[in-house]
């Protein structure tokens, strides 16, 4: 499978013609082809949930991908290591009281829609911890989403296999010194967006976006596994420890 970008769709082309091409239905593995945007969407597509994905670079940003090889595709595939991810389920509510599922790879966000700043209360598995937090938004992201716009966001990288979750704001203003939180991977996040008419707040889940939302849920599914694949030595969790060393 391929991303729209030229060089992706070429790639495609030249491993079909050399390893051959099956419907994704019938495939052992998923060759994913593009950047890390397309692995997201590949890995939202419900085959993710039983198929290996083996991404090789094709796009602009690589983190979640290998380099792009076209020898011995076969061979690598073989002795790849497996890195299991767990999405997140965001539940959220809008002005009008519309209810909307969405699932995360890498993060849910809450962001301002407005010049206004916008202004959330966080509650952890239903107990206030944070009664008014005025920010450009915040976000609760996955261990494997954590070096992504959490990153950006100055916040933690976390271990893949730590069993947490960032809890992250964004450009926060009150309280200016909180810096966010690391969460058991079990909690449950609700944000309450105070002031929603004269600030309102939209809700984002990987590329799935809700506008004007009052209320927002956040929980990881550990029914629901993914297994993404990596070239021997570097696999995923070396690549997240790798890149709290990067300079």
């Amino acid at each position: 499978m391929s991303s729209d970008r030229p060089e992706a769709m070429e790639a495609r082309e030249r491993l079909a013609a050399a390893y051959g091409d099956v419907p994704p239905e019938d495939a052992d593995v998923i060759v994913a082809l593009g950047g890390d945007g397309f692995m997201l969407e590949v890995l939202h597509l419900p085959l993710a949930r039983r198929i290996p994905i083996y991404g090789m670079n094709r796009g602009s940003v690589g983190f979640l991908m290998n380099d792009f090889e076209a020898d011995d595709l076969a061979g690598r595939i073989a002795v790849a290591e497996r890195a299991e991810i767990h999405p997140l389920t965001m539940t959220a509510v809008d002005a009008a009281g519309h209810r909307f599922t969405a699932m995360a790879i890498n993060e849910v966000s809450l962001l301002r829609q407005t010049r206004q700043t916008a202004k959330l209360r966080i509650l952890i598995d239903g107990k206030v911890r944070l009664a008014e937090l005025s920010c450009d938004g915040a976000l609760v992201a996955t261990p494997a989403g954590s070096t992504a716009y959490n990153l950006s966001a100055h916040g933690p990288i976390i271990p893949l296999e730590a069993r947490v979750l960032a809890l992250t704001p964004i450009s926060a203003f009150r309280p200016r010194r909180w810096r966010g939180a690391l969460l058991p991977h079990a909690a449950r996040v609700c944000f309450q967006v105070l002031e929603a008419d004269k600030r309102p707040v939209s809700a984002v889940a990987d590329n799935f976006e809700v506008r004007d939302v009052v209320e927002v849920h956040v929980t990881e599914d550990r029914e629901v596994s993914m297994t993404m694949l990596f070239d021997a030595g570097r696999g995923l969790q070396e690549r997240v420890l790798a890149e709290q060393f990067s300079v």
